[in-house]
Protein backbone atom coordinates (compact mmCIF):
# COMPACT_ATOMS: atom_id res chain seq x y z
CA UNK A 1 0.00 0.00 0.00
CA UNK A 2 1.64 3.94 -0.81
CA UNK A 3 -0.25 5.71 2.34
CA UNK A 4 0.32 9.02 1.73
CA UNK A 5 1.96 9.92 5.08
CA UNK A 6 2.98 13.47 4.50
CA UNK A 7 -0.90 13.83 4.02
CA UNK A 8 -1.18 12.03 7.48
CA UNK A 9 0.98 14.09 9.59
CA UNK A 10 0.11 17.32 8.28
CA UNK A 11 -3.53 16.85 9.18
CA UNK A 12 -2.48 15.34 12.63
CA UNK A 13 -0.12 18.02 13.38
CA UNK A 14 -2.80 20.81 12.19
CA UNK A 15 -5.44 18.89 14.23
CA UNK A 16 -3.64 18.79 17.45
CA UNK A 17 -3.17 22.53 17.08
CA UNK A 18 -6.89 23.47 17.03
CA UNK A 19 -8.00 23.23 20.81
CA UNK A 20 -10.97 20.98 21.34
CA UNK A 21 -11.69 19.83 25.03
CA UNK A 22 -14.87 17.74 25.57
CA UNK A 23 -17.58 20.17 25.57
CA UNK A 24 -16.15 22.94 22.97
CA UNK A 25 -15.00 21.27 19.59
CA UNK A 26 -16.85 22.88 17.38
CA UNK A 27 -14.06 24.18 15.93
CA UNK A 28 -12.55 21.00 15.43
CA UNK A 29 -15.37 19.87 13.90
CA UNK A 30 -15.90 22.56 11.54
CA UNK A 31 -12.05 21.60 10.04
CA UNK A 32 -12.78 18.04 9.82
CA UNK A 33 -15.83 18.68 7.88
CA UNK A 34 -13.80 20.59 5.47
CA UNK A 35 -11.53 17.29 5.15
CA UNK A 36 -14.61 14.94 4.47
CA UNK A 37 -16.07 17.70 1.81
CA UNK A 38 -12.64 17.91 0.27
CA UNK A 39 -13.02 13.92 -0.31
CA UNK A 40 -16.31 14.09 -1.92
CA UNK A 41 -17.68 12.17 1.48
CA UNK A 42 -20.90 12.93 1.53
CA UNK A 43 -21.18 14.36 5.04
CA UNK A 44 -24.20 14.09 7.77
CA UNK A 45 -23.97 16.01 11.70
CA UNK A 46 -26.13 14.80 14.54
CA UNK A 47 -27.99 16.99 16.78
CA UNK A 48 -25.14 16.81 19.61
CA UNK A 49 -22.52 17.91 17.15
CA UNK A 50 -20.95 15.13 15.85
CA UNK A 51 -20.46 14.36 12.59
CA UNK A 52 -19.66 11.85 10.06
CA UNK A 53 -19.18 10.98 6.98
CA UNK A 54 -20.59 8.21 4.79
CA UNK A 55 -18.96 5.90 2.05
CA UNK A 56 -21.28 3.88 -0.27
CA UNK A 57 -20.33 0.73 -0.90
CA UNK A 58 -21.37 -2.08 -3.52
CA UNK A 59 -23.88 -3.94 -1.48
CA UNK A 60 -26.59 -3.41 0.75
CA UNK A 61 -26.77 -3.76 4.26
CA UNK A 62 -24.26 -4.62 7.07
CA UNK A 63 -23.24 -1.38 7.03
CA UNK A 64 -19.78 -0.62 9.01
CA UNK A 65 -19.56 2.18 11.57
CA UNK A 66 -15.98 3.57 12.48
CA UNK A 67 -15.30 5.84 15.18
CA UNK A 68 -12.46 8.27 16.48
CA UNK A 69 -12.97 10.76 18.88
CA UNK A 70 -11.87 14.49 18.41
CA UNK A 71 -12.40 15.22 22.16
CA UNK A 72 -9.46 16.05 24.26
CA UNK A 73 -8.74 16.33 27.85
CA UNK A 74 -9.19 19.72 29.38
CA UNK A 75 -10.45 21.86 31.84
CA UNK A 76 -13.21 24.35 33.06
CA UNK A 77 -13.31 26.91 35.42
CA UNK A 78 -15.19 26.64 38.93
CA UNK A 79 -13.99 29.55 40.88
CA UNK A 80 -12.25 32.99 40.31
CA UNK A 81 -10.13 33.24 43.52
CA UNK A 82 -9.43 36.05 46.00
CA UNK A 83 -6.39 37.32 44.33
CA UNK A 84 -7.38 36.78 40.66
CA UNK A 85 -6.05 32.96 39.57
CA UNK A 86 -8.21 30.15 38.42
CA UNK A 87 -9.55 26.86 40.25
CA UNK A 88 -10.38 24.35 37.28
CA UNK A 89 -13.03 20.96 36.80
CA UNK A 90 -10.61 18.63 34.79
CA UNK A 91 -12.49 17.47 31.52
CA UNK A 92 -11.86 13.80 31.46
CA UNK A 93 -9.40 11.50 33.08
CA UNK A 94 -6.31 13.30 33.69
CA UNK A 95 -3.79 13.59 36.54
CA UNK A 96 -3.18 17.20 37.54
CA UNK A 97 0.95 16.49 37.92
CA UNK A 98 0.32 15.47 34.62
CA UNK A 99 -0.41 19.21 33.69
CA UNK A 100 1.94 20.55 36.25
CA UNK A 101 3.88 23.54 34.36
CA UNK A 102 1.50 23.66 31.29
CA UNK A 103 0.66 26.58 29.18
CA UNK A 104 -3.33 26.70 28.65
CA UNK A 105 -5.36 28.98 26.82
CA UNK A 106 -8.72 30.41 28.37
CA UNK A 107 -11.96 30.93 26.19
CA UNK A 108 -14.45 33.36 27.32
CA UNK A 109 -17.83 32.89 26.15
CA UNK A 110 -17.46 35.37 23.98
CA UNK A 111 -14.68 33.58 22.08
CA UNK A 112 -11.66 35.71 23.84
CA UNK A 113 -8.20 33.65 23.95
CA UNK A 114 -6.06 34.15 27.23
CA UNK A 115 -3.10 31.85 28.15
CA UNK A 116 -1.88 31.07 31.26
CA UNK A 117 -0.18 28.31 33.01
CA UNK A 118 -0.98 25.71 35.56
CA UNK A 119 0.80 25.58 38.82
CA UNK A 120 0.76 24.18 42.27
CA UNK A 121 -0.08 26.68 44.57
CA UNK A 122 2.88 26.46 46.18
CA UNK A 123 5.26 26.46 43.05
CA UNK A 124 8.35 27.91 44.34
CA UNK A 125 10.99 25.90 46.28
CA UNK A 126 12.68 29.64 47.40
CA UNK A 127 8.92 30.63 49.47
CA UNK A 128 7.72 27.14 50.06
CA UNK A 129 10.49 24.42 50.74
CA UNK A 130 9.81 20.99 50.79
CA UNK A 131 6.01 21.68 50.51
CA UNK A 132 6.54 21.95 46.65
CA UNK A 133 7.25 18.63 46.78
CA UNK A 134 5.29 16.85 49.74
CA UNK A 135 1.63 18.65 48.50
CA UNK A 136 -0.45 16.49 46.80
CA UNK A 137 -1.73 17.74 42.88
CA UNK A 138 -5.51 18.28 43.20
CA UNK A 139 -8.16 20.74 41.87
CA UNK A 140 -7.74 21.96 45.43
CA UNK A 141 -4.27 22.48 45.60
CA UNK A 142 -3.25 23.90 41.36
CA UNK A 143 -4.08 27.20 39.84
CA UNK A 144 -4.10 29.14 36.58
CA UNK A 145 -1.32 32.14 36.59
CA UNK A 146 -3.27 34.30 33.88
CA UNK A 147 -0.89 36.29 31.99
CA UNK A 148 -2.44 39.37 32.25
CA UNK A 149 -2.18 42.34 35.29
CA UNK A 150 -4.53 40.50 37.68
CA UNK A 151 -4.09 40.57 41.26
CA UNK A 152 -7.87 40.46 42.34
CA UNK A 153 -11.15 38.29 41.25
CA UNK A 154 -12.02 41.75 40.28
CA UNK A 155 -9.57 42.39 37.84
CA UNK A 156 -10.28 38.49 36.36
CA UNK A 157 -13.76 39.39 35.82
CA UNK A 158 -13.04 42.22 34.20
CA UNK A 159 -11.26 40.69 31.55
CA UNK A 160 -14.57 38.64 30.75
CA UNK A 161 -13.20 35.76 31.92
CA UNK A 162 -15.86 33.50 34.11
CA UNK A 163 -16.91 30.19 35.88
CA UNK A 164 -17.67 27.70 33.18
CA UNK A 165 -15.06 28.69 30.32
CA UNK A 166 -13.16 26.34 28.77
CA UNK A 167 -9.47 25.98 29.72
CA UNK A 168 -7.09 24.10 26.97
CA UNK A 169 -3.70 22.60 27.18
CA UNK A 170 -0.68 23.31 24.98
CA UNK A 171 -0.28 20.38 23.04
CA UNK A 172 3.80 20.89 22.04
CA UNK A 173 3.48 18.64 18.84
CA UNK A 174 6.54 17.93 17.64
CA UNK A 175 7.82 14.97 14.70
CA UNK A 176 11.37 14.17 15.14
CA UNK A 177 13.99 12.99 12.70
CA UNK A 178 13.83 9.19 14.38
CA UNK A 179 9.80 9.61 12.98
CA UNK A 180 8.75 9.91 16.99
CA UNK A 181 5.68 11.94 17.24
CA UNK A 182 5.23 13.80 20.56
CA UNK A 183 2.00 16.17 21.95
CA UNK A 184 -0.53 16.20 24.30
CA UNK A 185 -3.88 14.78 22.91
CA UNK A 186 -2.92 12.15 20.78
CA UNK A 187 -5.45 10.28 21.71
CA UNK A 188 -7.40 10.51 20.25
CA UNK A 189 -6.55 12.91 17.26
CA UNK A 190 -3.97 11.10 15.68
CA UNK A 191 -6.35 8.28 15.12
CA UNK A 192 -8.89 11.05 13.89
CA UNK A 193 -5.50 11.41 11.41
CA UNK A 194 -5.77 8.07 10.93
CA UNK A 195 -9.04 7.63 9.95
CA UNK A 196 -8.68 10.37 7.03
CA UNK A 197 -5.68 8.64 5.48
CA UNK A 198 -7.38 5.49 4.91
CA UNK A 199 -10.02 7.99 3.37
CA UNK A 200 -7.68 9.18 1.01
CA UNK A 201 -6.26 6.23 0.18
CA UNK A 202 -9.64 5.09 -1.08
CA UNK A 203 -10.31 7.94 -2.79
CA UNK A 204 -6.39 8.36 -5.12
CA UNK A 205 -7.14 4.77 -5.68
CA UNK A 206 -10.36 4.38 -6.63
CA UNK A 207 -11.69 1.30 -3.92
CA UNK A 208 -15.15 1.17 -3.32
CA UNK A 209 -16.02 -1.14 0.02
CA UNK A 210 -18.27 -3.77 -0.35
CA UNK A 211 -20.22 -2.57 2.90
CA UNK A 212 -21.08 1.30 3.07
CA UNK A 213 -19.08 2.38 5.84
CA UNK A 214 -19.79 5.42 7.93
CA UNK A 215 -16.75 7.45 9.41
CA UNK A 216 -17.84 9.14 12.60
CA UNK A 217 -16.33 12.09 14.81
CA UNK A 218 -16.95 11.77 18.28
CA UNK A 219 -16.81 14.74 20.61
CA UNK A 220 -18.02 13.68 23.85
CA UNK A 221 -15.58 10.13 24.00
CA UNK A 222 -13.56 11.34 27.14
CA UNK A 223 -16.61 12.10 28.82
CA UNK A 224 -18.03 8.50 27.75
CA UNK A 225 -20.77 9.40 25.94
CA UNK A 226 -19.22 9.91 22.48
CA UNK A 227 -21.50 7.42 20.17
CA UNK A 228 -24.80 8.07 19.70
CA UNK A 229 -27.36 7.98 16.11
CA UNK A 230 -25.97 5.05 14.83
CA UNK A 231 -27.49 4.41 11.43
CA UNK A 232 -30.27 1.54 11.50
CA UNK A 233 -28.25 -0.59 9.07
CA UNK A 234 -24.92 -1.04 10.69
CA UNK A 235 -23.84 -4.57 12.08
CA UNK A 236 -20.73 -3.55 13.11
CA UNK A 237 -18.85 -0.73 15.21
CA UNK A 238 -14.72 -0.80 14.96
CA UNK A 239 -13.29 2.14 17.47
CA UNK A 240 -10.17 3.58 16.41
CA UNK A 241 -8.38 4.44 19.35
CA UNK A 242 -5.24 4.73 21.70
CA UNK A 243 -3.25 1.39 22.32
CA UNK A 244 -2.02 1.92 25.71
CA UNK A 245 2.24 1.19 26.20
CA UNK A 246 3.93 1.24 29.03
CA UNK A 247 4.01 -1.91 32.33
CA UNK A 248 2.84 -5.08 31.19
CA UNK A 249 0.88 -4.03 28.29
CA UNK A 250 1.82 -5.69 24.83
CA UNK A 251 1.17 -2.01 22.95
CA UNK A 252 4.35 -0.57 21.34
CA UNK A 253 4.96 2.58 19.27
CA UNK A 254 5.26 1.04 15.93
CA UNK A 255 2.56 -1.62 15.91
CA UNK A 256 -1.33 -1.38 15.90
CA UNK A 257 -3.30 -2.18 18.90
CA UNK A 258 -6.01 -4.58 18.56
CA UNK A 259 -7.52 -4.51 21.27
CA UNK A 260 -8.90 -8.19 23.06
CA UNK A 261 -10.27 -6.70 26.68
CA UNK A 262 -10.78 -3.14 28.67
CA UNK A 263 -11.89 -2.23 31.85
CA UNK A 264 -15.57 -2.90 30.70
CA UNK A 265 -16.03 -5.74 28.42
CA UNK A 266 -14.25 -8.32 26.18
CA UNK A 267 -14.87 -7.57 22.85
CA UNK A 268 -16.40 -9.76 19.79
CA UNK A 269 -13.50 -12.41 19.75
CA UNK A 270 -14.47 -13.44 16.31
CA UNK A 271 -14.53 -9.55 15.02
CA UNK A 272 -10.63 -9.51 16.95
CA UNK A 273 -9.86 -12.63 14.83
CA UNK A 274 -10.56 -11.45 12.10
CA UNK A 275 -8.87 -8.14 12.59
CA UNK A 276 -5.48 -10.59 13.33
CA UNK A 277 -6.07 -12.58 10.07
CA UNK A 278 -6.01 -9.61 8.26
CA UNK A 279 -3.11 -7.82 9.76
CA UNK A 280 -0.82 -11.65 9.01
CA UNK A 281 -2.75 -12.14 5.65
CA UNK A 282 -1.05 -8.22 4.86
CA UNK A 283 1.99 -8.36 6.74
CA UNK A 284 0.86 -5.73 9.17
CA UNK A 285 2.98 -5.71 12.47
CA UNK A 286 0.43 -5.60 15.48
CA UNK A 287 0.27 -6.44 19.31
CA UNK A 288 -3.15 -7.82 20.82
CA UNK A 289 -3.56 -6.27 24.66
CA UNK A 290 -5.56 -6.55 27.01
CA UNK A 291 -6.26 -2.40 28.55
CA UNK A 292 -6.60 -1.77 32.23
CA UNK A 293 -8.07 1.32 32.80
CA UNK A 294 -9.60 2.26 29.92
CA UNK A 295 -12.72 2.35 27.32
CA UNK A 296 -13.79 3.01 23.98
CA UNK A 297 -16.32 4.77 21.85
CA UNK A 298 -17.29 0.83 21.15
CA UNK A 299 -17.28 -0.60 24.10
CA UNK A 300 -18.93 2.35 26.18
CA UNK A 301 -21.94 2.01 23.41
CA UNK A 302 -22.67 -1.50 24.18
CA UNK A 303 -22.94 -1.01 27.06
CA UNK A 304 -25.42 1.41 26.70
CA UNK A 305 -27.61 -0.95 24.38
CA UNK A 306 -25.91 -0.30 20.94
CA UNK A 307 -26.84 -3.66 19.00
CA UNK A 308 -23.59 -4.27 16.85
CA UNK A 309 -20.68 -6.32 17.14
CA UNK A 310 -17.87 -4.23 18.41
CA UNK A 311 -13.68 -4.17 18.14
CA UNK A 312 -11.15 -1.84 18.73
CA UNK A 313 -7.92 -0.69 17.23
CA UNK A 314 -5.55 1.93 17.72
CA UNK A 315 -1.52 3.00 17.37
CA UNK A 316 0.75 2.23 20.37
CA UNK A 317 1.16 5.40 22.58
CA UNK A 318 3.57 5.90 25.77
CA UNK A 319 2.46 7.99 28.65
CA UNK A 320 -1.05 7.93 27.77
CA UNK A 321 -2.85 10.97 28.98
CA UNK A 322 -0.30 13.20 29.75
CA UNK A 323 2.44 13.98 27.56
CA UNK A 324 2.58 11.68 24.93
CA UNK A 325 4.57 9.49 22.25
CA UNK A 326 4.03 7.16 19.17
CA UNK A 327 5.77 6.77 15.95
CA UNK A 328 4.80 7.54 12.03
CA UNK A 329 5.78 3.57 12.08
CA UNK A 330 2.70 2.52 13.87
CA UNK A 331 0.50 5.25 12.29
CA UNK A 332 1.33 3.41 9.25
CA UNK A 333 0.46 -0.17 10.03
CA UNK A 334 -2.75 1.41 11.52
CA UNK A 335 -3.64 2.73 8.48
CA UNK A 336 -2.57 -0.44 6.89
CA UNK A 337 -5.13 -2.19 8.82
CA UNK A 338 -7.79 -0.02 8.86
CA UNK A 339 -7.96 -0.41 4.97
CA UNK A 340 -7.77 -3.68 5.11
CA UNK A 341 -10.40 -3.76 7.17
CA UNK A 342 -12.72 -1.33 5.33
CA UNK A 343 -12.21 -3.26 1.81
CA UNK A 344 -12.64 -7.11 3.16
CA UNK A 345 -15.41 -9.05 1.64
Amino acid sequence: MNIDMKYTIDLMTEILNITSPGGDTSNSIDRLREEFNSLGIEVSETNKGAIFGTIKGREDGNERFISAHIDTLGAMVKEIKPNGRLKLSNIGGLSWNSVEGENVYIKTRKGKIYTGTILPEKASVHVYSDLVTTTERNEETVEVRIDEDVRTESDTKELGIAVGDFVSFEPRVQVTESGYIKSRHLDDKACVAVMFAACKYLKDNGLIPKHTTHFFISNYEEIGHGVYAIPEKVSEMLALDIGTVGGKHTSDEKSVTIVAKDSRTPYDFGFRNRLVELAEKNDIGYKVDVHYRYGSDASLSVLQGVDTNFACIGLGVDATHHYERTHKDGVENNIKLLIAYIMED
